[in-house]
């Protein structure tokens, strides 16, 4: 089982002292992958906790690449929807080479309405233009020339597919993962639920000749009980998870700092 560390990229402890200092510490404590996720304008009644403050995940992630050493950088997940598919896969296979091909791409097609309102981008048409980005990426890393709306051109730099892994529920997100991830990223679901799903992604991946998906589960651990936590992750292994990522509330690097260094020791 792969462990992994959400950062808060957004409100008051999105300062660049925290988020460097946080994730230096889960580079230095063993820890497989941090995490950050993505809002581009959250409006005034919904901006409790983050005060409307959100650092850009590939922005952030190209930052802390430059900051760590060994730790895999993962969108927790980057909004499909929001973005451009040349622009995006710009970013992204740059982000991918400066890392040294550490990024893990978790993606989604978003749900906050007030968001894509304030973007100017149609919320019923979220599925299609996710998957126009997904294509495009999947095209791109696999090609040297590249075709949009009728013009070739060279897609460089080209560096290894950063595994591609889908948020969402099942069984939509689950068919998008077969037909375009390497992964599912499942938000928060307890074991007992996980399991059957698990399975069902995995026959079907299977049945499409893919092998080894990830399981990618954002969690809250009881770190404060490491009895409990061992539990908890082996029980999350059973249900077919390979990456558990520890998300909670933190004021100061330090108190997160704790919590890594709790998840390293076990590693």
């Amino acid at each position: 089982m792969n462990l992994g560390i959400s950062i808060r990229n957004m409100g008051p402890q999105s300062s660049r002292e925290i988020v460097t200092e946080c994730a230096v510490c889960a580079d230095q404590a063993g820890l497989d992958s941090l995490w950050i996720t993505e809002h581009i304008a959250i409006p005034p009644d919904d901006a409790e906790g983050s005060e409307g403050r959100y650092l850009d995940p590939l922005i952030t992630l190209s930052y802390l690449a430059a900051k760590t050493e060994r730790i895999k950088l993962g969108t927790g997940v980057l909004i499909l929807p929001y973005r451009p598919p040349v622009v995006t896969g710009k970013l992204v296979a740059t982000l991918q080479e400066l890392s040294n091909e550490r990024i893990q791409l978790g993606v989604g097609i978003g749900w906050m309405k007030s968001e894509f309102r304030a973007l100017g981008i149609n919320l019923r048409k979220r599925v299609s233009d996710s998957e126009r980005v997904l294509s495009f990426l999947l095209e791109a890393f696999d090609n040297h020339i590249v075709s949009q709306h009728d013009q070739p051109f060279i897609f460089s730099p080209r560096p290894a597919k950063p595994p591609i892994i889908i948020g969402g529920a099942a069984p939509h997100a689950i068919e998008r993962a077969v037909k375009f991830g390497d992964g599912w990223i499942p938000m928060g679901l307890k074991p007992e639920v996980l399991k059957p799903l698990a399975q069902d992604y995995r026959a079907q991946t299977r049945d499409a000749g893919l092998a080894d998906p990830q399981i990618v589960v954002m969690t809250g651990l009881p770190l404060q009980d490491p009895g409990r936590t061992r539990d908890v992750i082996d029980t999350y292994q059973e249900a077919g998870a390979t990456t558990l990522v520890h998300g909670q509330r933190y004021d100061k690097a330090s108190q997160l700092q704790d919590s890594i260094e709790t998840l390293g020791q076990l590693i």
